[in-house]
């Protein structure tokens, strides 16, 4: 049995009582001021802070990467990878950041990030904001944590929102060969509800198009650079099983790594009635946590044990984590659960995963 890490360091013990001073704020100010506030932190004052490495666990071995604990960030916190190393003193086995998308873009206009918390969701809209591949890649590079290889590395792509889902594989393309030297797994999100038409991806046709053209192109790169890099797909939870099933088997037939499942959901029935309920954007926190992992399930009975499974969706504690394990899941991310949890969050459910796959 692995050592248990502490949980008593003072950033884990601060949250639950800056949070409601933070919820004061409107929520995507909030996210600057924390998370700016950490990185900040990081870079002038870091033994302040935990230590920038995996918090100890049992390994994962999925895809052909090693993991050091089960335990991820979800794509959408750190759009642009700034905040890699800071992000890392939560003890995360593995960090995903974007969507990055080939030219900058300002996303939909503010506001576009709402709370729900008497149901702990969040709402967002944003579309895909960040500061372009140039500004993206340069935050990686330049990143301790990635230098030393302290966690594995994922890198999130998607399309601008200009650019036209008919020629949706250009920019996809453009994103793969940028990405592909410096990720150690690479994510097509083809799933967000932001950005207009980019869920139609997820259509038989222009699935099977657009992983035809990545996996040629993966194979060129490996031969290329010389590094094998696994590609996953984030689908939506809000396909119905002849989709699911679609894509399950498009999956399989283009030896596609992996898949991460599920995004954030259009469906806002569960929060009908609360604030906010009727604000356009994708849905996430707990009132996602049921149907991501109904989403997962069904895709592990398709897929069966070869391909890796992210479960990501309503994960606000070590139960969550279970459940998705449990549907399926050989690693789990977490996003909306942080904002309403804090750090020590990541804690608990290394540890609480831990001792499930040790039993």
């Amino acid at each position: 049995m692995t050592a248990r890490p502490s949980s008593s360091h003072w950033l884990w013990q601060l949250y639950p009582a800056l949070r409601p001073l933070l919820f004061q704020l409107d929520p995507e100010t909030s996210h600057h001021l924390s998370f700016g506030s950490l990185n900040r932190l990081n870079r002038w004052a870091p033994w302040l802070l935990p230590a920038s490495s995996p918090l100890p666990s049992s390994e994962k071995q999925v895809a052909g990467l090693r993991f050091p604990n089960a335990v991820g960030l979800a794509a959408g916190l750190d759009k642009n990878a700034e905040l890699i190393d800071a992000l890392g003193c939560f003890g995360f086995g593995f960090i995903e950041v974007g969507t990055v998308t080939p030219k900058p873009q300002p996303g939909n206009p503010r506001p576009r990030l709402f709370r729900v918390p008497k149901a702990q969701g969040i709402i967002n809209r944003f579309g895909f904001n960040n500061l372009g591949l140039e500004s993206f890649l340069n935050n990686v590079k330049t990143s301790r944590w990635v230098a030393e290889k302290r966690g594995v590395l994922g890198l999130n792509i998607g399309k601008n929102a200009s650019t036209p889902v008919d020629r949706a594989v250009d920019d996809y393309l453009i994103c793969l060969r940028a990405v592909y030297p410096w990720a150690d797994y690479i994510t097509v999100n083809i799933s967000s509800p932001n950005t207009q038409s980019l869920r139609d991806l997820q259509s038989e046709e222009l699935l099977k198009t657009l992983l035809q053209y990545l996996k040629s192109e993966q194979a060129n790169l490996r031969r290329s650079i010389g590094k094998e890099v696994p590609l996953f797909v984030k689908i939506a939870p809000d396909l119905d099983d002849e989709a699911i099933g679609t894509i399950a088997r498009l999956i399989q037939q283009f030896d596609i790594e992996g898949v991460v499942a599920t995004n954030t959901t259009i469906d806002k029935s569960v929060i009908q009635g609360l604030p906010h309920a009727q604000e356009q954007g994708g849905l996430s926190g707990a009132p996602l946590s049921i149907q991501s992992s109904l989403v997962l399930r069904k895709l592990r009975q398709l897929v069966g044990p070869g391909t890796g499974l992210i479960g990501v969706g309503g994960i606000m504690n070590t139960e969550d984590g279970l459940a998705k394990l449990k549907s399926g899941a050989d690693l789990i991310q977490v996003y909306s659960g942080l904002i309403y949890k804090g750090p020590r969050l990541v804690h608990d459910l290394v540890s609480g995963l831990d001792d499930f796959q040790s039993a």
